[in-house]
């Protein structure tokens, strides 16, 4: 989309439609069109608050923080009033879970993560306004103050629920405190809210023998009251903000967005029974705090408060434009909960945009945290000193923008290697010392051009563009792409025009050469300051410029004749294969560990009657159909034959299986199970299934075939 200036209140943009941000008032001009839009007078960049119970990974950085940074120092360049908030999210279950098994009150955990990630988003120069926590004083005061003024509006339902309660430990139980077996996949150890084998999202009533994380014992079920928000009541008005004005959004948000709003938005509690949290702030409420999804968001608005005493003008004034980088699974609290909360309350804007990213997996294995597969941000700055716009270019050039991605230790040393080495840091070193070879550092005056040098020239200004345009439309991969192609310009430039051979010839010419070269260095430390901010310090340091505006991008008279350059040093260096070795080391030493762990068999679990275990019906069957089960990555919706009926049962086994493999192949399954619905389908039944030392499920069959329906005993 190419934005020129039209008036201090609009721009006109020129753009396919397909790009368009606004609700067209649009005139036709063959497959373009002229849209009005509005100019911001400011912008408030919020970056999802990383959960203080472990440090950063580059999960964390190629989803969220390295696009919301580039996001943000563009916008500064521009001369735009922006600010970038930030900060720890240190209340919930985890945490608290964290510090009973280190035998630690939960404010030690939030320190010592706060401070680990504080520092490393510093040392990597993620550039934030403030990095605040939410376990400051004002942020108790801002949640507290927003809930109150919801509830005394009448926002919230009061509804008493039967919830599990550990006697033992004298506590109600929240989700991540219970533990049980999944009913979809066998898993012994699914959790209150979700089953991390299977995928599947869980109630603790779901549990097959659930069991406190507390005490170890059976938890009761015992009466106790919550406020809950009326998400139903707020769906017409989510379908319109969201279905109809913002259909510019990401087609993986708007997308998750929908799939939401089609199923049907219910209540959601906003309080816990925990000791852990910002306090339920009205009376009755003792042992109560807001739940976390709720607290979180609010957490934005109260750094904000902390920044600056002009906070209202970032939250409330229309002429804001609010931009929430955040990852998948956070889109619906991002798209569906907080605005909610905030029409509610009634007086904030609403965020323009949620350019959220997918995840990205390392080796082409999910990051895990539990099984510390992971390269954690901490470890990378000590291993690869002065390394960081290598880290930052390569997770924004595989960034999972619209898919999933994978990050390579491989992938990562050609990309330093065959790209910021032999692309950039080659045209810029060439152009430098051949400056200081032939003019003792001092910039040439430009002479008669030709037409190869006015194209080149022109083409600054393209780039630019275009660079401008991808980050205006939150398409980050799209852009460092094009910001590297001003640096093949000048290598392909060079290459042509040969000034080391025609020097001996024509030095008049090679002058002209140099000055034009010179011109696209200039033009890179604009261009690339967004992503490679480091390097392009130290190669204002080397040209003897100072700080760079984005209006200058484009020109090309950057770098006037007569203007002295100094020496320069090496921008990038070869990363070796005995560095990348280590690395992979590293993690294949981590995944044996994690065999090693998985392969030690559990112990038996405790004795039960031969009455209790006669009760249990399993049986022999054959699938007759198989499907994947839509909007879901792991279930399968299969047919069975059981000799007795035919039936539909869901697993959780699209990972292990394809569809068409397992059709007509014979399994063992529970044929008495209580039936239950999962995705709205009624499933009458388990598979049994083994796990193998690498978590893979493998099926249960008889060895030779026998009839439907035989009994196993």
């Amino acid at each position: 989309m190419h934005i020129v200036s039209f008036s201090n209140q609009y721009h006109c943009a020129v753009a396919p439609l397909r790009h368009c941000a606004v609700e067209p008032f649009l005139l036709p001009l063959g497959r373009f069109y002229f849209v009005i839009m509005k100019k911001f007078k400011r912008y408030l960049v919020t970056s999802a608050l990383p959960y203080a119970n472990g440090p950063l990974h580059i999960g964390h950085l190629a989803g969220v923080y390295v696009p919301s940074d580039i996001y943000t120092r563009y916008l500064r360049m521009k001369g735009e009033d922006v600010i970038s908030i930030c900060g720890s999210d240190e209340h919930g279950v985890p945490i608290t879970l964290k510090a009973r098994n280190e035998g630690v009150s939960p404010q030690v955990i939030v320190d010592r993560y706060h401070a680990i990630n504080k520092k490393a988003f510093e040392d990597f120069g993620i550039s934030f306004d403030i990095y605040s926590r939410t376990s400051n004083k004002i942020h108790y005061e801002t949640a507290s103050e927003f809930f109150l003024k919801l509830y005394n509006k009448g926002e919230f339902i009061e509804k008493t629920s039967e919830q599990y309660y550990d006697e033992e430990a004298g506590c109600f139980l929240a989700d991540r405190y219970i533990m049980g077996t999944c009913p979809h996949c066998g898993n012994e150890n699914a959790y209150g809210d979700q089953c991390e084998k299977c995928g599947t999202s869980l109630s603790p009533s779901d549990l097959i023998n659930p069991h406190s994380t507390i005490s170890g014992s059976k938890p009761v079920l015992r009466e106790t009251l919550h406020w809950y928000l009326p998400l139903d009541k707020y769906e017409p008005w989510l379908r319109k903000w969201i279905l109809e004005d913002h259909k510019e959004w990401k087609t993986n948000v708007y997308g998750q967005c929908k799939s939401w709003l089609d199923q049907g938005l219910q209540p959601r509690a906003v309080s816990r029974d925990l000791d852990w949290g910002v306090p339920v702030p009205v009376k009755d409420a003792k042992g109560k705090v807001l739940y976390v999804w709720f607290d979180a968001p609010i957490g934005y608005i109260s750094a904000t408060r902390e920044l600056t005493k002009e906070w209202e003008k970032y939250w409330k004034d229309s002429e804001t434009k609010m931009v929430h980088f955040i990852g998948k699974d956070n889109i619906v609290f991002h798209c569906i909960i907080f605005p909610a909360m905030l029409n509610a309350e009634g007086s904030f804007i609403l965020p323009d945009n949620v350019p959220a990213n997918e995840f990205l997996n390392l080796e082409s294995d999910k990051i895990s945290t539990s099984r510390n597969w992971a390269v954690w941000l901490h470890e990378y700055l000590s291993d690869f000193p002065g390394k960081q716009d290598v880290l930052r270019y390569s997770l924004c050039a595989s960034a999972p923008e619209t898919k999933d991605n994978d990050f390579t230790w491989k992938e990562f040393q050609s990309r330093n290697n065959n790209e910021l080495v032999a692309i950039l840091g080659n045209f810029v070193n060439r152009t430098l010392v051949l400056t200081n070879n032939y003019y003792e550092g001092e910039v040439p005056a430009r002479g008669i051009t030709n037409d190869n040098d006015e194209s080149v020239l022109k083409e600054i200004s393209v780039i630019r563009t275009n660079v401008e345009s991808a980050i205006e439309n939150f398409r980050f991969r799209e852009a460092l792409k094009e910001a590297m192609n001003l640096a093949r310009l000048g290598n392909k430039y060079l290459a042509d025009a040969e000034p080391w051979k025609v020097v001996k010839t024509d030095p008049k010419r090679v002058k002209t050469i140099m000055n034009i070269a010179l011109q696209i260095t200039a033009n890179l430390t604009i261009i690339l300051e967004p992503f490679l901010p480091f390097s392009m310090e130290k190669l204002r340091g080397w040209i003897n410029t100072g700080k760079v505006k984005w209006s200058d991008a484009g020109k090309t008279d950057l770098l006037g004749a007569g203007h002295q350059i100094n020496k320069p040093g090496l921008m990038f260096d070869k990363i070796e294969d005995e560095e990348i070795n280590r690395q992979i080391e590293k993690l294949l030493s981590t995944k044996k560990a994690n065999e090693t762990a998985a392969a030690k068999n559990k112990p038996s679990k405790d004795p039960v009657t031969f009455d209790d275990f006669s009760r249990i019906d399993i049986r022999t069957a054959t699938i007759l159909e198989a499907e994947k089960v839509p909007k879901t990555t792991k279930l399968l919706k299969l047919k069975i034959d059981t000799g007795i009926d035919v039936r539909t049962i869901v697993s959780g086994i699209a990972e292990y299986y394809e569809p068409q493999d397992i059709i007509g192949k014979q399994i063992s399954i529970v044929a008495n199970l209580e039936p239950r619905s999962i995705k709205g389908i009624e499933s009458k039944g388990m598979i049994l299934m083994a796990e193998d030392k690498d978590g893979k499920l493998v099926m249960v069959a008889p060895a030779d075939k026998v009839s439907n329906g035989s009994m196993i005993k």
